[in-house]
């Protein structure tokens, strides 16, 4: 089997990397990885993501295998959301790119602030 080519465009690794480039999916991600959470309180915990870019961006995730929905058969139905094993593989990955935007995150902020007035980087 031929080793996948992310800059060919025809390569299929690149819906994987845009799935997890997608910054609603990584969010979710990170909310699932901690607990099974219902769609609502997704939303409510995402603080400006529309229901439709939820619901959209759950669909996708759950067509990727990454994570699962169970319905309760109640009145309205309620769902939850869980990470599937496959899923949490993806989870640390993630985590460790959240650890490093929180560690970081100062340092580039600076180089913007730099970069917008017009200095060259150090």
């Amino acid at each position: 089997m031929q080793r996948p080519d992310p800059f060919n465009a025809q390569c299929p690794t690149r819906r994987v990397l845009d799935r997890i480039g997608d910054k609603w999916a990584v969010l979710i991600l990170i909310l699932l990885e901690q607990e099974t959470l219902r769609f609502n309180e997704l939303r409510r915990r995402i603080d400006s993501i529309s229901q439709k870019m939820l619901s959209q961006t759950l669909k996708s995730l759950e067509r990727d295998g990454l994570i699962s929905r169970r319905a309760f058969p109640t009145v309205p139905v309620t769902v939850e959301y869980a990470l599937t094993p496959l899923g949490r593989t993806l989870a640390g990955t993630v985590q460790a790119l959240t650890q490093w935007a929180e560690e970081h995150i100062g340092e580039v902020e600076e180089a913007q602030r730099r970069y917008d007035r017009g200095e060259l980087a150090a």
